[in-house]
């Protein structure tokens, strides 16, 4: 299936809808009617909203990301202009997905109870392509699982992009955590409250990070998880 993956700035999930709840304008049906009418069937929304406002974010880009949309075998022209219509700026890439954990899911369009960071990647310059995601799939990968409570770990290889002046970026993977891990480190790295145990995690994660040069040039997103079955014409089954 050929998936792709959109980067969304200007969406704002603090905006109220009428009866008091959030509303950041991808849930609602008239997106997804469009969206449907690209091609999508199934839609991955990662939203930085209220439930993970006191999770840690930092990055390299001007303005943090806000969302990140994921679609399968739609049109991609169509579905960012879609996007067009709740975000100010739609970043668009064609990837090659590798699911490492596979984390459970449940396409009803409810919220995973999960911290989901996506942590938007780029290689350093010194170090050739086939060695670099040699580093991070076969050398890293197997650190960031078992130093962290990590239940869903997707890698996504960019392959190229979708829009016209993307920003240059060669990976974006999401990895899901426990949702005490917004406050509580111990949940987070999956030490059982054992401060040397912790330590010494992070400094094993931190190394394994620096030798895929992820230690900078990071872009962290903390989102919430929705997954959508869409159907004509509501955009919900």
């Amino acid at each position: 299936m050929d998936k792709n993956m959109f980067l969304l700035w200007g969406v704002d999930p603090s905006a109220l809808h009428d009866d008091g709840l959030h509303d950041d304008g991808l849930h609602d049906d008239g997106l997804h009617g469009a969206l449907y009418a690209a091609g999508v069937r199934r839609l991955q929304l990662n939203v930085d909203d209220e439930h993970v406002a006191d999770a840690m974010r930092f990055g390299e880009f001007e303005e943090p990301v806000r969302a990140i949309v994921s679609t399968w075998d739609a049109d991609p022209a169509a579905v960012a202009a879609a996007l067009g219509q709740v975000a100010a700026t739609v970043h668009g890439y064609a990837v090659d997905e590798r699911r490492r954990l596979d984390p459970p899911e449940a396409w009803d369009g409810s919220r995973a109870d999960a911290l989901a960071n996506v942590a938007i990647l780029r290689r350093p310059q010194e170090l050739a392509r086939d060695e670099w995601i040699r580093r991070w799939m076969v050398e890293h990968t197997p650190v960031a699982i078992r130093t962290q409570a990590t239940f869903g770990y997707v890698q996504n290889v960019v392959t190229g992009a979708v829009t016209a002046a993307a920003h240059g970026i060669d990976a974006i993977v999401e990895e899901l955590f426990p949702s005490a891990g917004i406050a509580d480190m111990h949940a987070f790295y999956g030490s059982g409250g054992d401060d040397a145990e912790l330590h010494r995690r992070l400094g094993e994660l931190m190394a394994s990070v620096a030798r895929i040069g992820a230690d900078h040039d990071l872009d962290l997103v903390p989102t919430s998880r929705y997954l959508d079955e869409l159907d004509a014409p509501s955009g919900r089954t």
